[in-house]
Protein backbone atom coordinates (compact mmCIF):
# COMPACT_ATOMS: atom_id res chain seq x y z
CA UNK A 1 0.00 0.00 0.00
CA UNK A 2 1.16 3.39 -1.01
CA UNK A 3 1.62 6.34 1.48
CA UNK A 4 1.15 9.82 0.31
CA UNK A 5 2.98 12.69 1.77
CA UNK A 6 0.90 16.31 1.48
CA UNK A 7 1.40 18.79 3.51
CA UNK A 8 -1.26 20.42 5.30
CA UNK A 9 -2.18 23.97 6.48
CA UNK A 10 -4.25 24.47 9.23
CA UNK A 11 -7.81 27.15 8.68
CA UNK A 12 -9.46 29.48 10.77
CA UNK A 13 -12.20 30.54 8.32
CA UNK A 14 -14.82 28.05 7.61
CA UNK A 15 -18.18 28.45 5.55
CA UNK A 16 -19.25 29.06 2.01
CA UNK A 17 -17.42 31.96 0.94
CA UNK A 18 -14.05 30.63 2.62
CA UNK A 19 -14.42 27.14 1.21
CA UNK A 20 -15.06 29.29 -2.18
CA UNK A 21 -11.73 31.30 -1.49
CA UNK A 22 -9.45 27.87 -0.44
CA UNK A 23 -10.91 26.17 -3.58
CA UNK A 24 -9.76 29.35 -5.83
CA UNK A 25 -6.64 28.90 -4.97
CA UNK A 26 -6.26 25.09 -6.26
CA UNK A 27 -6.53 23.95 -2.46
CA UNK A 28 -9.54 21.44 -1.06
CA UNK A 29 -10.82 22.27 2.32
CA UNK A 30 -10.62 19.06 5.01
CA UNK A 31 -10.89 18.05 8.23
CA UNK A 32 -8.93 15.32 10.20
CA UNK A 33 -10.44 13.61 13.43
CA UNK A 34 -10.10 10.92 15.34
CA UNK A 35 -8.51 9.08 18.55
CA UNK A 36 -10.65 11.02 20.77
CA UNK A 37 -8.80 14.05 19.62
CA UNK A 38 -10.82 17.78 18.19
CA UNK A 39 -11.47 17.90 14.83
CA UNK A 40 -8.58 20.06 12.99
CA UNK A 41 -9.85 21.70 10.30
CA UNK A 42 -7.01 21.89 7.11
CA UNK A 43 -6.51 22.42 3.62
CA UNK A 44 -4.67 20.49 1.49
CA UNK A 45 -3.20 20.95 -2.41
CA UNK A 46 -5.69 20.19 -4.44
CA UNK A 47 -3.63 18.86 -7.52
CA UNK A 48 -1.55 16.16 -5.07
CA UNK A 49 -4.38 15.18 -3.30
CA UNK A 50 -6.76 13.88 -6.44
CA UNK A 51 -4.23 12.22 -7.69
CA UNK A 52 -3.37 10.56 -3.98
CA UNK A 53 -7.34 9.65 -3.92
CA UNK A 54 -6.79 7.94 -7.21
CA UNK A 55 -5.42 4.92 -5.33
CA UNK A 56 -8.70 3.78 -2.73
CA UNK A 57 -8.51 3.39 0.72
CA UNK A 58 -4.58 5.62 0.58
CA UNK A 59 -2.61 6.12 3.46
CA UNK A 60 -1.81 10.12 3.57
CA UNK A 61 1.26 10.78 5.64
CA UNK A 62 -0.11 14.93 6.44
CA UNK A 63 2.35 17.57 7.70
CA UNK A 64 1.01 19.96 10.20
CA UNK A 65 2.25 22.57 11.74
CA UNK A 66 5.30 20.63 12.31
CA UNK A 67 3.84 17.46 13.07
CA UNK A 68 3.31 13.82 11.05
CA UNK A 69 0.01 12.90 11.19
CA UNK A 70 -1.18 9.29 9.57
CA UNK A 71 -4.64 9.32 7.97
CA UNK A 72 -7.04 7.43 5.46
CA UNK A 73 -9.72 9.34 3.26
CA UNK A 74 -13.49 8.38 4.89
CA UNK A 75 -15.92 10.81 3.06
CA UNK A 76 -15.18 12.52 -0.21
CA UNK A 77 -17.58 15.36 -1.22
CA UNK A 78 -16.89 16.45 -5.56
CA UNK A 79 -18.48 18.57 -7.72
CA UNK A 80 -21.11 16.47 -9.43
CA UNK A 81 -20.91 17.80 -12.67
CA UNK A 82 -16.92 19.16 -12.90
CA UNK A 83 -15.54 16.50 -10.28
CA UNK A 84 -13.43 18.21 -8.87
CA UNK A 85 -12.71 17.92 -4.58
CA UNK A 86 -14.72 20.34 -2.86
CA UNK A 87 -14.11 18.52 0.94
CA UNK A 88 -12.28 15.60 2.51
CA UNK A 89 -12.99 14.05 6.02
CA UNK A 90 -9.68 11.94 7.15
CA UNK A 91 -9.72 9.65 9.84
CA UNK A 92 -6.29 9.86 12.04
CA UNK A 93 -4.56 6.17 12.47
CA UNK A 94 -1.78 4.98 13.96
CA UNK A 95 1.00 1.79 12.25
CA UNK A 96 -0.27 -1.31 13.31
CA UNK A 97 -3.62 0.20 14.56
CA UNK A 98 -6.98 -2.03 12.39
CA UNK A 99 -9.52 0.00 10.65
CA UNK A 100 -12.68 -0.71 8.57
CA UNK A 101 -12.52 -0.50 5.55
CA UNK A 102 -13.85 -1.67 1.83
CA UNK A 103 -11.97 -2.92 -1.01
CA UNK A 104 -12.95 -3.41 -4.27
CA UNK A 105 -13.96 -6.99 -5.34
CA UNK A 106 -12.33 -7.42 -9.26
CA UNK A 107 -12.69 -10.73 -11.32
CA UNK A 108 -11.09 -12.67 -13.23
CA UNK A 109 -11.89 -15.80 -16.08
CA UNK A 110 -14.91 -16.57 -18.22
CA UNK A 111 -18.01 -17.95 -17.26
CA UNK A 112 -19.09 -21.16 -18.51
CA UNK A 113 -20.35 -21.11 -21.67
CA UNK A 114 -24.35 -19.90 -22.51
CA UNK A 115 -24.38 -16.14 -22.63
CA UNK A 116 -24.85 -15.91 -18.38
CA UNK A 117 -24.60 -12.83 -16.52
CA UNK A 118 -22.37 -12.14 -13.52
CA UNK A 119 -23.95 -9.65 -11.24
CA UNK A 120 -21.72 -7.70 -8.54
CA UNK A 121 -24.20 -7.74 -5.20
CA UNK A 122 -21.66 -6.57 -3.60
CA UNK A 123 -18.93 -3.97 -5.48
CA UNK A 124 -16.78 -3.67 -2.33
CA UNK A 125 -15.99 -5.97 0.75
CA UNK A 126 -16.06 -4.92 3.96
CA UNK A 127 -12.56 -5.49 5.47
CA UNK A 128 -10.67 -5.39 8.84
CA UNK A 129 -7.05 -4.10 7.95
CA UNK A 130 -3.87 -2.73 9.75
CA UNK A 131 -3.99 1.08 8.52
CA UNK A 132 -0.49 0.66 7.23
CA UNK A 133 -1.36 -2.59 5.10
CA UNK A 134 -4.76 -1.94 3.73
CA UNK A 135 -5.15 -4.02 0.42
CA UNK A 136 -6.31 -2.04 -2.97
CA UNK A 137 -8.93 -4.67 -3.89
CA UNK A 138 -9.15 -8.44 -3.86
CA UNK A 139 -9.55 -10.84 -7.19
CA UNK A 140 -11.90 -13.21 -7.29
CA UNK A 141 -11.85 -16.30 -9.92
CA UNK A 142 -15.28 -16.68 -11.57
CA UNK A 143 -13.55 -19.66 -14.20
CA UNK A 144 -16.16 -22.01 -15.07
CA UNK A 145 -18.92 -20.92 -13.30
CA UNK A 146 -22.46 -21.55 -14.36
CA UNK A 147 -25.78 -19.98 -13.64
CA UNK A 148 -27.06 -20.24 -10.01
CA UNK A 149 -23.53 -19.88 -8.43
CA UNK A 150 -22.50 -18.18 -6.35
CA UNK A 151 -19.68 -16.78 -4.25
CA UNK A 152 -20.00 -16.05 -0.66
CA UNK A 153 -17.76 -13.33 1.59
CA UNK A 154 -15.93 -16.23 3.02
CA UNK A 155 -14.87 -17.61 -0.45
CA UNK A 156 -12.84 -14.77 -0.92
CA UNK A 157 -8.89 -14.98 -0.26
CA UNK A 158 -7.85 -12.06 1.91
CA UNK A 159 -4.41 -10.92 2.09
CA UNK A 160 -2.96 -12.20 5.57
CA UNK A 161 -3.64 -9.59 8.40
CA UNK A 162 -7.03 -8.68 6.28
CA UNK A 163 -10.48 -10.42 8.13
CA UNK A 164 -14.00 -9.72 6.54
CA UNK A 165 -16.02 -7.35 8.32
CA UNK A 166 -19.17 -8.60 7.05
CA UNK A 167 -20.92 -11.93 7.55
CA UNK A 168 -19.03 -14.63 5.96
CA UNK A 169 -22.03 -16.37 4.34
CA UNK A 170 -22.99 -12.65 2.52
CA UNK A 171 -23.26 -12.99 -1.20
CA UNK A 172 -20.73 -11.32 -2.77
CA UNK A 173 -21.01 -12.63 -6.59
CA UNK A 174 -24.17 -14.73 -8.70
CA UNK A 175 -24.19 -15.79 -12.50
CA UNK A 176 -27.70 -15.43 -13.70
CA UNK A 177 -28.77 -17.31 -16.16
CA UNK A 178 -29.05 -15.83 -19.39
CA UNK A 179 -32.51 -14.01 -20.62
CA UNK A 180 -34.49 -15.58 -23.69
CA UNK A 181 -35.43 -13.22 -26.18
CA UNK A 182 -38.75 -12.21 -26.63
CA UNK A 183 -40.72 -10.85 -29.05
CA UNK A 184 -42.59 -7.58 -28.50
CA UNK A 185 -45.91 -8.05 -27.93
CA UNK A 186 -48.23 -7.58 -30.34
CA UNK A 187 -45.77 -7.58 -33.09
CA UNK A 188 -46.85 -11.14 -34.66
CA UNK A 189 -50.27 -9.35 -34.72
CA UNK A 190 -49.26 -6.28 -36.84
CA UNK A 191 -47.31 -8.64 -39.26
CA UNK A 192 -50.35 -10.66 -39.75
CA UNK A 193 -52.28 -7.51 -40.36
CA UNK A 194 -50.11 -6.37 -42.73
CA UNK A 195 -50.18 -9.62 -44.84
CA UNK A 196 -54.06 -9.47 -45.31
CA UNK A 197 -53.83 -5.59 -46.43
Amino acid sequence: MSEVKLAAETRTEFGKGAARRIRRESKVPAVVYGHGTDPVHITLPGHELLLALRTPNVLLSLEIEGKTELAIPKAVQRDAIKGFLEHVDLLLVKRGEKVNVEIFVQTEGELAPGGNLLEHVLNTLPVEAEATHIPESVTVSIEGLEAGASIHAKDIPLPSGTTLAIDEDAIVLQVLAAQAEEAPEGAEGEAEAGAEA
